[in-house]
């Protein structure tokens, strides 16, 4: 098999969580399909960049926010398929062979989502991811994205926003967007700390008042702030 994707994480101060999202990758290092791992870091203090070297990833840098990091790791990556990835979320064991079947189509394409967690909570939240993905088009970053070079290039790459960057590209996809059957998992512990409900209910509502117009910028100020704290208009 060819090495054709190109891995692309956004980080900033992600070592503790990059390590086992890096082993989740090697079954595509020892099928070839792998061509580089790029990580597009965003000032990163910690041990990211030293494991990135001991990993023999590539690395790029420039300022923090994931649109623009998302943007500037597709710049410097080769292959002619591109997988995004946040650095909390792992690849299933049978993902090869899934990303392999669908690089012979032309739509881009998502992996369902779920949580390490054992909540029920934690089911209800990815049920919702899974199924917003299917009726609406609108996957969360956390199920990762693979789009080829020709289609990611045609409706002009991921924008250099600092939130909801996710649901741009979604957007200029206009439903070419495929979700896989096969599973990722992420990091719960935003959820954990926040609770379930108030989480799944702060994204809900900064995602309608980005549908309605409000600008990213102002919307991350939003994200930001403690709880509690009044947002911006």
């Amino acid at each position: 098999m060819a090495a054709r994707l190109s891995i692309i994480i956004p980080t900033l101060n992600t070592a503790e969580q990059l390590p086992a999202t890096l082993d989740a990758l090697l079954p595509g290092v020892a099928q070839g399909v792998i061509r580089e791992v790029i990580f597009s870091d965003g000032g990163s203090r910690d041990a990211t960049l030293t494991l990135a070297d001991q990993a023999g990833c590539d690395v790029v840098t420039g300022e923090k926010g994931r649109g623009g990091q998302l943007r500037r790791g597709a710049a410097a990556a080769r292959g002619d398929w591109l997988l995004f990835l946040h650095a909390d979320t792992h690849l299933p064991p049978d993902w090869v062979g899934a990303v392999a079947t669908h690089m012979a189509k032309e739509d881009a394409a998502v992996f369902a989502l779920s949580f390490r967690s054992g909540a029920v909570m934690a089911g209800f939240v990815a049920g919702w991811a899974n199924l917003r993905t299917r009726v609406f088009g609108l996957p969360y970053g956390d199920q990762g994205l693979l789009i080829s070079r020709a289609l990611y290039g045609a409706i002009g790459g991921y924008p250099d926003i600092p939130l909801m960057e996710d649901v741009a590209m979604a957007r200029a996809l206009k439903g070419r967007i495929v979700m896989l059957e096969e599973r990722v998992s992420t990091d719960a512990a935003r959820y954990l700390a926040e609770g379930w409900l108030r989480r799944g209910g702060r994204n809900l509502w900064i995602l309608a008042r980005y549908l309605t117009g409000t600008k990213p910028e102002v919307l991350a100020r939003a994200y930001a702030k403690p709880r509690g704290a009044p947002a911006a208009d």
